[in-house]
């Protein structure tokens, strides 16, 4: 069966009416069941991650059974069935009729299969346009925990960005969908963790401001080297209100102020919420 963990569990509950998801996914739930039959085992849980892209269903497998020549026919018929835009399995894409690809700002991206993603259209143009206001004027900006480029490319309208990011696979989408766009500035892009190897205050001398969006650990140790760096403008994205809280701290204890702070619900009829804030400093 197809299903979402119940809250803080491994329980599988189906969801066939689900009316949060897009209409585009809830329509291939039954195919979806399908797949499961195909390619899931009775000894263990196969992933499923479904991406609505601009070109269709972008659908990557984890944990399925080991491919054959059968199953590879099966699925290449599944894909035809569905006119799915790509089909990963295990890591490996498998077929497709056309590249799955997003629209940031005027660029368009083709992310790696399975790629993490802001959860909804909706929420994703809310932060967008936040992080826009954020470091309007910027010449140049830097973009943490960059991903794809979300921030990254409709930022490059207006400034030269550095996006770093630690999953290479990632970057080289945002780069190949910076050079295949027009009109934007130039976009650098750097592998590096940025837990373990946050970019110094030093290097951060080369910017005017700096957007960050880390993930639910948030980001200490980036924060430390911000507040001591010369940067006085910083839009910050966080999924998570308490990591946000003790890094915004942080900046706060270096003489940022928060300009404006805005949430946004992107997770409806759940407790989470989406936070986007823009800090400043003398």
């Amino acid at each position: 069966m197809v299903g979402l963990h119940a809250r803080a569990s491994d329980s599988l509950v189906e969801v066939p009416d689900c009316i949060l998801m897009v209409p585009e996914i809830m329509q291939a739930y039954g195919t979806l069941n399908r797949l499961v039959e195909l390619g899931g085992s009775r000894r263990g849980e196969m992933d499923i991650t479904v991406i609505s892209s601009d070109s269709g269903l972008d659908i990557a497998v984890e944990n399925g059974k080991p491919l054959d020549l059968d199953m590879r026919v099966q699925l290449g018929a599944f894909v035809r069935d569905l006119s799915l835009s790509r089909l990963s399995w295990n890591g490996e894409d498998l077929a497709g009729e056309t590249l799955p690809y997003l629209s940031f700002g005027r660029a368009r991206v083709v992310p790696p299969a399975g790629a993490f993603l802001q959860a909804t259209a909706e929420g994703e143009a809310a932060l967008v346009a936040l992080m826009r206001k954020a470091v309007a004027g910027a010449d140049r900006v830097i973009d943490l925990f960059s991903g794809c480029g979300t921030f990254s490319l409709p930022v490059a309208e207006h400034a030269e960005v550095h996006a770093v990011e630690g999953v290479a696979d990632m970057l080289e989408a945002l780069s190949k969908g910076w050079r295949q766009a027009s009109g934007l500035k130039a976009v650098t892009v750097e592998t590096r963790d940025l837990f373990r190897q946050p970019v110094r205050d030093d290097e951060l001398r080369a910017y005017d401001a700096a957007i960050i969006d880390p993930p639910r650990p948030g980001a200490l140790a980036q924060c430390e080297e911000i507040a001591k760096s010369g940067l006085k403008t910083v839009g910050f994205v966080s999924c998570n209100p308490i990591t946000f809280a003790r890094d915004a701290k942080v900046l706060i204890g270096a003489g940022f102020e928060i300009d404006w702070i805005v949430p946004v619900d992107q997770f409806r009829w759940s407790p989470h919420v989406e936070i986007a804030a823009c800090f400043r400093r003398p």
